[in-house]
């Protein structure tokens, strides 16, 4: 079978866009398609300033709201990412195939590192490398593909040329992954400042809608959430960025087009309450079963403890075999 693998950082509460981005189609499609591992990639978490107990605290919420987003321990592997050791293991010897350049020239380094220095805080090294450290979660599996938002594809990109580098100069260690992207919603935009992806890292959070959120808040959310000039529904991306992504969380809600839906709508309230509907009654199952699992944590512990012995179980000769072949004494 085909093996995928992607994680979920636990920076921030997940969100809708999380949920229509990366977690449904896990759910619908890739648990059951192909052999698919999911982790909580807590140590890239470290990589900005952070509460100790609060990224914990968001680790676990992750993942049980992963399980509670439909994930099944029976047909795919969720772990938490610092629980196997390979991951860092792989990250120092991909550290030593990458170049300090190709990493500096990765965009959202170049963004969050503007941000930290705008706010008076120092850059960590690890949000130089950390690219690095997501190469190593995904070539430690053998990965084939690696579904993510058009934000990650520069990424996948480095990983791939790491793998094929790494190949080159010590013999075949690594299968080269592609990436790959969902059809619609790929990238769900901050209902306030919609030339902005919905971020769960986000301080304000008045223009994301959490999957935790309760129904009332998530229809006061859509409710006030920035359209455009004018008044005729289109969908136009780069004209009418606000109308656009109503439409495109809508279609993706209820499985339909969004320029087609636009058609139906002559004004900008009755878009509104509809998607409000929509995303209510779509997070609805999800919310009720994550308290189900909350209530429960000795489950999810077992669930993450067994995924982490799979995965260690995968991962474990390939990164042995990387350590062999760059040069390193066998223990």
């Amino acid at each position: 079978m085909t093996r995928i693998f992607s994680g979920i950082k636990p920076t921030g509460h997940l969100t809708l866009g999380n949920y229509l981005g990366a977690l449904r189609r896990w759910v619908d499609v890739d648990q059951h398609q192909a052999d698919a591992l999911f982790s909580v990639v807590d140590l890239h978490a470290l990589t900005v300033e952070h509460d100790p107990a609060r990224v914990r605290r968001l680790s676990r919420q992750a993942a049980t709201l992963m399980l509670a987003a439909g994930l099944d321990p029976e047909l795919c592997t969720v772990f938490v990412q610092s629980h196997v050791d390979e991951h860092a293991r792989l990250s120092y010897l991909l550290e030593c195939t990458a170049t300090d350049g190709e990493l500096r020239r990765m965009i959202q380094y170049k963004e969050k590192a503007a941000q930290a220095q705008a706010a008076g805080q120092s850059v960590r090294l690890s949000l130089l490398t950390y690219p690095v450290l997501m190469a190593a979660d995904i070539l430690a599996y053998g990965t084939d593909e690696v579904p993510v938002g058009d934000d990650q594809t520069q990424h996948v990109e480095l990983t791939r040329d790491l793998a094929v580098r790494f190949n080159q100069r010590y013999g075949h260690t690594f299968t080269v992954p592609k990436a790959t992207h969902p059809p619609v919603a790929a990238r769900v935009m901050d209902l306030q400042d919609p030339t902005s992806k919905m971020g769960k890292s986000h301080e304000a959070g008045a223009g994301i809608v959490y999957l935790l959120d309760e129904a009332d808040v998530v229809r006061k959310k859509i409710m006030r959430a920035v359209t455009d000039s004018g008044r005729q529904v289109e969908y136009d991306r780069a004209a009418r960025p606000g109308v656009a992504n109503l439409l495109e969380v809508l279609a993706a809600c209820e499985g339909g087009d969004p320029i087609e839906l636009a058609g139906a709508y002559e004004s900008y309230g009755a878009l509104k309450k509809d998607t409000a509907e929509a995303v209510v009654e779509l997070l609805r199952p999800v919310r009720e079963r994550h308290a189900a699992l909350a209530a429960d944590p000795g489950h999810v512990d077992d669930v993450l403890r067994t995924g982490a012995e799979r995965a260690r179980a995968m991962a474990r000769p390939r990164v042995d075999a990387a350590y062999r072949a760059i040069g390193l004494l066998p223990a």
